[in-house]
Parts: structure tokens; C-alpha cells; sequence
């Protein structure tokens, strides 16, 4: 039985994997996608610190 990492590296390794990947490439190379990312991890991080 296969674990779940090597089911993972093997999807990312075939063509639709890779396609994949590369659509999240492109969404992240736009500027108004790095700024909500950007927004959502210091929202993250505020409310861990109590």
C-alpha cells in the first residue's frame, strides 16, 4: 500500500499535476493574489500570538 506522500509526488509527477502546478505558478505571480495571500498569513500569525 502506497502512503499518501507518494501518492501525492506521484499525481504531481503526471502531465495533470504538473498543469497543475503551473496554473498555481501563473495565480501566483499576480500582484493581487501575493497581496491577499500576504494579508491572510498576518491575519494567520496575529492570532496565534496570546
Amino acid at each position: 500500500m502506497t502512503t499518501l506522500a507518494n501518492r501525492v509526488r506521484t499525481f504531481l509527477q503526471g502531465p495533470q499535476g504538473r498543469r497543475l502546478v503551473d496554473q498555481g505558478r501563473r495565480q501566483l505571480a499576480k500582484p493581487e493574489n501575493q497581496r491577499r495571500l500576504r494579508g491572510l498569513f498576518t491575519r494567520l500569525q496575529s492570532k496565534r500570538r496570546y
